[in-house]
């Protein structure tokens, strides 16, 4: 969708209470600085391969001096009240989630290079995208992305800093059979719910138009 219908959505989102996340076109980190100053509070960067790339997507969302955002003056994060530059620029490196995925082979091998990083808060498998990749399309099952599975987890675990709130966090999506993935201790989510709760309220709404 146009990067301005995104922003009015997340803007909506957050008068709701809501946090909002954008995923951005592949590798157009330009896009990230327009999308966070609109109202979204996590960046999804697709197909990530290398450390150097997930920097580059840290870089463009945080403030300096982990970043390099172009400074502004106030958000509707804030109701568009003015504070401090440094505290603003402070407030929002907090507020503001990155989620790196991971949708290819070359994705999995560098996962401990890229969950190490810091800014990352979250590194997600696009398990339909990474099973076209390896040549097992849709094979959930298949010990490889079991395999491919495992090693990410074990990547995320050993970039765990004790000393850091910001642990790194595992999210697993694609792939319509759940007993293929599973079980495995890492955060998920599945979209088929979301999806089930929007038709069962189109259903509803249309349900009411009838009687």
């Amino acid at each position: 969708m146009p990067i301005d219908t995104a922003a009015l959505i997340c803007a909506a989102a957050l008068d709701l209470g809501l946090a909002p996340f954008a995923r951005i076109p592949e590798r157009e980190y330009g896009v990230i600085g327009r999308l966070l100053d609109g109202g979204v509070l996590g960046i999804i960067a697709p197909r990530v391969e290398s450390a150097e790339e997930a920097q580059d997507i840290v870089a463009a969302c945080r403030f300096p001096p982990f970043g390099h955002r172009s400074a502004v003056a106030t958000l509707a994060h804030f109701d568009f009240q003015k504070m401090p530059a440094a505290q603003f620029n402070r407030t929002m490196n907090e507020a503001t989630v990155v989620k790196i995925l991971l949708e290819s082979p070359r994705g999995i091998e560098n996962a401990e290079a890229i969950a190490a990083l810091p800014g990352v808060d979250i590194v997600g498998i696009g398990t339909n995208d990474l099973t076209a990749e390896m040549g097992v399309e849709g094979e959930f099952r298949h010990p490889d992305v079991r395999k491919a599975h495992e090693s990410a987890i074990a990547a995320c675990r050993r970039a765990q800093n004790p000393g850091n709130r910001r642990h790194r966090r595992l999210s697993l999506r694609g792939g319509a059979d759940p007993a293929g993935r599973g079980p495995v201790h890492v955060h998920r989510y599945r979209h088929d719910l979301l999806l089930a709760a929007a038709r069962d309220r189109v259903s509803q709404a249309l349900a009411s138009l009838k009687s």
